[in-house]
């Protein structure tokens, strides 16, 4: 419960400064989004959404919001009118009286109480904002800005009902195979593989989740000579040489958000960011650090959400696809038994790496939006993991990202490199087609 209150700490602090001086207080509103984007991702840690599926929820959310915030500014376009699928959204009534963040809160909350489960911890926060815009706002604003948000959350979700999501919910498990160079599960628990289903989404921006397709995957061969023994060698070799710096790298981008900790005959399970969650948290940054007004940080999110969407609904394409062994099997088959990974690898497919995908792609965007050479301070992870790391740039973090599944020892470093680069053609297509402004 710390972030929620957290976040409503820091809405009621603006809340109470904005308002010295004025017979109607004033709210801080860009903190309301930011608090908005907490909440959201405080929930979708709760409920241990996999990393694909939150990619769903923050796309839909965040599209929900700026649809309604955007309105606040004639400079900013729609995206959903370039995006595939959504149709004309409402619009406001001319010559009527908005709040278009309170609109954009309802709008991002009607989303989020369809998606996600626990409708209860969102409620209680939302009951808190809304009565501060309760006693900011006249009667009627509030309550047109109230029913203009939640008409634009419901046209959202009418696109979320056909995308391939709830018609894949009831879909037999993937086991893998035995064969040559086949995934299967992982140790140590398992489980079966993750949304294989998932690249039969309906993506938003892109035109299919094959569009950027990737070369095969190295060949198996028994050869210890061959690349196939050659690649396998590389991550048993560096899992047992990495340096302090290598190591932290890795744990800080682990973004593993369900990893089970076994202690003789107990297990229970460590919850933590996903790797989109990751993305919008420097987003989230980025868009403090520049001070960014209202309707660009729902731009911001919203291009970030889109993108992370598109591009795991690519790589989870080439993943089931290919259907690639991951190391640790091929470690512990030909190379030494006893091998674990420094990271517990992820249950679904290797080939492509997605962290290294969606950072490629989220990076790209990212750059457009506040420059080259960014320099910023990652804190996402402070809260979850103690760990904090800066870097000069969007694209350096996304290297970083790619080359610490590797350094995890869950990856091969041709998995790593083919899954940055679908991810940066992603961004770089994504940015052609979608008009920021008008």
């Amino acid at each position: 419960m710390r972030i929620f209150y957290n976040a409503l700490l820091i809405l009621a602090v603006s809340f109470f400064i904005a308002s010295c001086g004025h017979k109607k207080p004033v709210i801080n509103e860009t903190d309301v989004l930011h608090a908005n984007e907490e909440e959201l991702t405080k929930v979708i840690i709760y409920d241990v959404f996999t990393p694909p599926v939150a990619s769903r929820i923050y796309a839909y959310a965040n599209l929900a919001a700026y649809e309604a915030q955007r309105f606040a500014d004639p400079k900013y376009c729609s995206l959903t009118a370039q995006l595939k699928g959504f149709g004309p959204m409402p619009q406001p009534l001319k010559g009527k009286s908005y709040d278009y963040t309170l609109s954009a809160t309802k709008a991002f909350f009607t989303v989020a109480h369809a998606v996600t489960f626990s409708v209860d911890t969102l409620q209680d926060y939302e009951d808190n904002i809304y009565a501060m815009y309760k006693n900011a706002l006249d009667d009627s604003t509030y309550a047109r800005s109230m029913a203009f948000g939640e008409q634009i959350g419901k046209k959202i979700m009418k696109r979320a009902m056909v995308d391939n999501y709830p018609q894949t919910r009831g879909k037999p498990k993937f086991l893998g195979s035995n064969g040559h160079a086949q995934w299967r599960p992982t140790p140590p628990d398992y489980f079966d593989g993750v949304e294989y289903c998932w690249g039969t989404m309906e993506p938003m921006a892109i035109n299919s989740s094959t569009q950027f397709p990737l070369p095969k995957p190295i060949a198996f061969s028994t050869d210890t000579n061959s690349d196939y023994y050659k690649q396998a060698k590389q991550v048993y070799l560096l899992n047992k040489h990495l340096t302090q710096e290598q190591t932290l790298i890795a744990r800080f981008w682990d973004d593993n958000p369900f990893m089970v900790e076994h202690d003789g005959h107990m297990m229970f399970a460590d919850k933590k960011i996903t790797p989109g969650g990751h993305w919008i948290g420097i987003t989230s940054i980025a868009c403090k650090q520049t001070h960014a007004d209202v309707v660009k940080t729902a731009q911001a999110y919203a291009m970030t959400s889109v993108t992370l969407f598109d591009s795991f609904i690519c790589s989870w394409q080439a993943k089931y696809e290919y259907a690639y062994i991951r190391p640790v099997t091929v470690i512990d088959d030909i190379i030494d038994h006893a091998w674990m990974p420094l990271l517990q690898t992820p249950p679904f497919p290797e080939y492509p790496a997605g962290h290294a995908d969606i950072s490629g792609a989220s990076a790209e965007v990212l750059t457009k939006m506040f420059g080259d050479n960014f320099k910023f301070h990652d804190t996402t992870e402070m809260r979850y993991i103690a760990l904090d790391r800066s870097f000069d740039s969007f694209l350096k973090a996304a290297d970083e990202t790619a080359m610490s599944r590797n350094y995890g020892g869950i990856h091969f470093l041709n998995g790593v490199k083919m899954g940055a680069f679908q991810g940066h053609e992603i961004g770089k297509f994504i940015l052609q087609k979608i008009k920021l402004n008008n």
